[in-house]
């Protein structure tokens, strides 16, 4: 008969339940991430964690069941609903059919984390290299991307003289294979730059 539980000590007691039937090696701890009803984390030996839920306090009976990913995974975590008939089918319905989704999904997430790493250290070197080229550039990481700013001021007509500004933005892309830039200054300055540029 599926245990309706009504109160966060209920649900933390059941929890446990599922955890010893999980195995010796998992334990709970309050969750953090789940607000609208009653919650509580199951966590193995791993470090892999599971959030059991109980989504609906009409329905007090089903549970929802979410695979923990690390933050700021781009993979969706998979779940299950699964009826609170004992704690022993609960763990069953993990084991049987959450656990094989949750681990597809972690190895997504790992190699999600792996090429933005690897882009990121990519586009790192691209931007030392871009702002060594444009000493005293200020440099700004976007998502993705990083932006490199430099700028002059000159006055060469004296101090009452106009203000002439130069300057260089350098925009790199995720993964520094490109660079696009864009530039302004006094004409003159623009033409020998083109022309140093076109000469390589």
């Amino acid at each position: 008969m599926p245990q309706e539980m009504t109160t966060q000590e209920q649900f933390d007691a059941f929890a446990d339940e599922v955890a010893r039937e999980l195995g010796t090696h998992c334990r709970t701890a309050p969750s953090d991430e789940y607000a609208h009803g009653l919650a509580r984390l199951i966590i193995d030996d791993e470090e892999r964690a599971l959030n059991l839920c109980q989504p609906d306090d009409r329905q007090p009976a089903r549970l929802k069941v979410y695979a923990a990913l690390p933050d700021g995974s781009e993979v969706l975590a998979p779940s299950i609903g699964v009826t609170a008939s004992s704690a022993h089918h609960v763990a069953r319905q993990i084991t049987r059919r959450l656990y094989p989704l949750h681990a597809e999904a972690s190895h997504l997430a790992a190699q999600f984390t792996a090429r933005k790493e690897a882009e990121a250290r990519e586009r790192r070197a691209v931007v030392e290299a871009v702002a060594g080229a444009l000493p005293g550039a200020r440099i700004q990481d976007q998502h993705r991307r990083t932006d490199v700013y430099w700028q002059r001021a000159s006055q060469p007509q004296g101090p009452s003289g106009p203000i002439h500004i130069d300057s260089v933005r350098a925009v790199i892309g995720a993964s520094g294979e490109g660079v696009s830039v864009e530039v302004s200054g006094r004409p003159q300055d623009i033409v020998a730059m083109l022309a140093a540029f076109a000469e390589r």
